[in-house]
């Protein structure tokens, strides 16, 4: 696992933490926001999909789309 995987878990998981602390004192608004921000930093933890796996019709790692 690449320290860049690494460092994005990590800041799902902050922001996870926050945003349960926001909520069990009172700040649901603060809450809502860093749950975004956790599930806009989960993106990047999403399976890479090549350019020509997806012309191909398969994932990146060769396996075909779900239809």
């Amino acid at each position: 696992m690449s320290v860049e995987r690494i460092v994005w878990i990590v800041a799902v998981l902050v922001c996870a933490g926050l945003a349960a602390l926001c909520f069990a004192i009172g700040y649901s608004g603060y809450g809502w926001t860093v749950i975004a921000i956790g599930l806009a930093a989960a993106v990047n933890l999403l399976p890479e999909r090549s350019p020509d796996a997806e012309a191909a019709g398969t994932s990146g790692s060769g396996e075909p789309l779900g239809e």
